[in-house]
């Protein structure tokens, strides 16, 4: 058994690194589209405006806000994304509940943090709450509608209205805001020109420092996914047993065992999206709706069972909303899903989903 594990994985890390270079291969013409885009971003970001130029696009400021709060704002979708992507896109689980766990995640960080005054502890007990309702929702439900996406999307669709009436009975329907600590507030500066003076005096962007520490939490948490779900024994583990769970059983692994420990890893993930998501913005009643069809939108976009799927499906998202709601006020909303069809349209599998 370990033999064709250690097999697979070798595998995996010798054709892995040769998949970029196929697919330039294979599709020259997107490759050079997306490197010119991604050196005219990078002349947009780093370099000057014209005048001409701004009297087009506005300020740059307004620009590299809106680009920054995108980027950031794809760390969030992701956390929330990549838990629904565990569970839903590759455990075949059809969770309708998991705004839930992003909200009652957030709740109980604000109350941990109320409580502790440590806003890193507050992570633990969202990770650890969410997990725990995970586990049960396992174990009570999908334990018992394996493979009845029906079933399973009526049922937790009901327990996200019970799940929203308890927290609002709870915690009310105000607005709640996680504060920031201390350590974290206020702006931090980049070598990023936003504007120059007449006098050649240069003013560099200054951008929230919080928003950048949880964005690269959410780059380290996103690599370390992927790692542990292709290089290492337990992912492959996964892996098969998504694909032929009678075989893996057949081998001596407790499949079932192995299918809570994922669950519960992505409800927990939820959980601590919800205290991003309480620092960055707040929470409130209906956020759970809002953060389930973002995290369905993301998925179907990216692919589903795929993390770098989930996080390129998080960017393109979050950046359509915020550039959307800068410069197409009155059409932001649209533009995500317009993203979603065109992806459907030309590639249903999604961005990196497997066929």
């Amino acid at each position: 058994m370990a033999t064709i594990f250690d097999n697979e994985q070798r595998t995996e890390t010798a054709t892995g690194g040769d998949a970029f270079g196929r697919w330039i291969g294979r599709h020259p013409v997107w490759a050079l589209i997306i490197a010119v885009a991604v050196i005219f971003v990078l002349w947009l970001v780093l370099a000057p405006w014209p005048a001409g130029f701004e009297q087009v696009f506005g300020k740059k400021l307004i620009f590299i806000n809106a680009l920054f709060n995108g980027i950031t704002l794809g760390g969030l979708y992701f956390l929330v994304a990549a838990g629904f992507t565990l569970i839903f896109g590759l455990m075949r689980n059809v969770n309708l509940a998991h705004g839930s766990l992003y909200l009652f995640g957030g709740y109980m960080g604000y109350e941990a943090t109320q409580w502790t005054g440590s806003w890193l502890f507050s992570y633990v007990i969202a990770f650890l709450s969410c997990a725990v309702v995970g586990v049960a929702m396992q174990f009570f439900i999908f334990r018992r509608m394996e493979g009845q996406d029906l079933r399973q999307t009526l049922v937790t669709l009901g327990l996200s209205i019970v799940f929203s009436d308890l927290m609002v009975w709870v915690w009310g329907g105000n607005a709640i805001q996680i504060d920031t600590p201390d350590y974290l507030d206020g702006p931090v500066g980049m070598p990023i020109v936003v504007f120059v003076k007449s006098n050649g005096e240069a003013f560099y962007l200054h951008y929230p420092a919080v928003r950048l520490v949880i964005f690269a939490a959410a780059v380290v948490i996103g690599v370390g996914m992927w790692l542990a779900l292709n290089r290492t024994r337990i992912g492959v583990m996964i892996r098969a047993g998504v694909d032929d769970r009678d075989m893996l059983s057949v081998l001596g692994y407790r499949v079932q065992l192995l299918f809570v420990v994922v669950f519960a890893f992505g409800a927990g993930l939820a959980g601590m999206a919800g205290i991003v998501g309480g620092t960055f913005q707040s929470l409130s009643l209906g956020e759970d709706s809002h953060f389930l069809l973002a995290s369905l939108v993301v998925v179907i976009v990216g692919g589903m069972g795929s993390i770098p799927g989930a996080a390129i499906g998080a960017l393109i998202i979050a950046l359509s909303e915020q550039i959307g709601t800068v410069y197409f006020q009155n059409y932001s909303t649209v533009l995500s899903f317009l993203i979603m069809v065109i992806v459907l349209a030309l590639r249903p599998q999604g961005l990196l989903g497997r066929r």
